[in-house]
């Protein structure tokens, strides 16, 4: 008797089987920045090499040497011969070299949202198409409101505004405070901000270290120049500084009197330079943090559960913190944010299988 063919249409019936497996993407090009030079790379290799792909690694110009470091003790410790791959040069050159080969599956970079942009049309237009992860950059807030406690809120600012000499996507670059708070907040600030050693960052007691390059430190001086003429106030920094060991050096800058439309709140500075935001309270202070084309990190200081807790669910961000700089991270939650900070599937812990397999459905018919 010959049976009859299986309804496929009915994958439910009796006798079928469904199987949801993942695998590796394959070849997987990795765009890297110059800030967190080791940390930012291996937070993208570590999970790529664990779902069985293999790499091909351009970092930023200004750190190769820590690029190869890091590629270099992997393969001491026992990669095989072509899984992690390092090449050197110009992202206009290098990069659109990985971002066009046909044999490169997927695409990982963390940089601005200029160039971010560039890496999506591109891997989008390639053929076949790739897969592609975009984590780039934010003007995150953090909120101070009247019952926060004023010694937390002034560490929460110095240290998401300044430490890493602000050269960080998640800086609390917007300072945004409520009127019953902000004069109390802003001198406290003040007086933190004139303690604050800027110096060669292995020198014992120093706080923060030189800008990058003299590029980076010409963008975050003439954001200065910007600012004042936008009509803020420079309350205090924002000065070149000279120190024995030569370097790129920054006096923290601090605006007040400014409005979330001017350009020192829209764009991103990626430097230390912290703008004050006068609010009017939480509803006006909530509205303005997610007036922005970002959406990556945001922080509230407050002694309120139902504020903190409003915050957290109705701030348009993708990490949150409350009574904590908004500049940190733990690996094994997801790292990334909304808007214009970020695309496709999160980074960090469980989540990066998600960018670093691909889902495969099969179904068997046992009849």
């Amino acid at each position: 008797m010959k049976l009859p063919a299986p309804d496929r249409s009915l994958p439910f019936l009796l006798g079928v089987g469904v199987d949801v497996t993942r695998e590796a993407v394959g070849v997987v090009g990795m765009i890297t920045p110059w800030n967190f030079p080791i940390a930012i790379p291996a937070w993208k290799i570590a999970p790529a090499l664990t779902h069985g792909n293999t790499i091909v690694f351009k970092p930023a110009d200004l750190v190769p040497g820590s690029a190869w470091a890091l590629v270099d003790i992997l393969h001491r410790a026992g990669l095989p011969k072509g899984v992690l791959n390092l090449v050197m040069g110009r992202g206009s050159e290098v990069g659109q070299i990985i971002l066009d080969h046909k044999d490169v599956n997927a695409i990982t970079f963390t940089g601005s949202v200029n160039t971010g942009r560039k890496v999506a049309a591109a891997a989008i237009s390639s053929s076949p198409m790739k897969k592609v992860q975009l984590e780039m950059g934010g003007k995150n807030p953090l909120v101070v409101l009247d019952d926060a406690d004023l010694k937390t809120a002034v560490e929460c600012a110095v240290n998401g505004a300044f430490f890493s000499t602000g050269q960080r996507c998640t800086a609390s670059s917007r300072l945004i405070v409520t009127e019953g708070i902000h004069d109390a907040f802003v001198k406290a600030l003040t007086e933190r901000m004139q303690g604050l050693v800027v110096d060669n960052a292995l020198k014992a007691g120093t706080h923060i270290g030189p800008v990058v390059d003299q590029s980076q430190l010409d963008q975050d001086l003439s954001y200065v120049d910007i600012g004042k003429g936008e009509g803020a106030t420079l309350h205090w920094g924002g000065e070149l500084l000279n120190r024995e060991t030569p370097g790129f050096y920054m006096q923290p800058a601090l605006f007040t009197n400014v409005t979330n439309t001017m350009r020192v709140a829209r764009e991103e500075i990626f430097g230390p330079v912290g703008v004050v935001i006068r609010a009017k309270n939480y509803d006006d202070a909530l509205a303005i943090s997610n007036d922005t084309e970002f959406g990556l990190s945001a922080g509230i200081c407050t002694s309120s559960l139902k504020y903190a807790t409003h915050f957290k669910r109705n701030s348009e961000a993708g990490m949150v913190m409350v009574n904590l700089p908004t500049a940190g991270v733990d690996y094994h939650v997801p790292f990334g944010g909304r808007k214009g900070s970020s695309y496709g599937p999160r980074e960090q812990g469980a989540y990066a299988k998600e960018f670093y397999t691909t889902v495969k459905t099969a179904y068997t018919f046992a009849g």
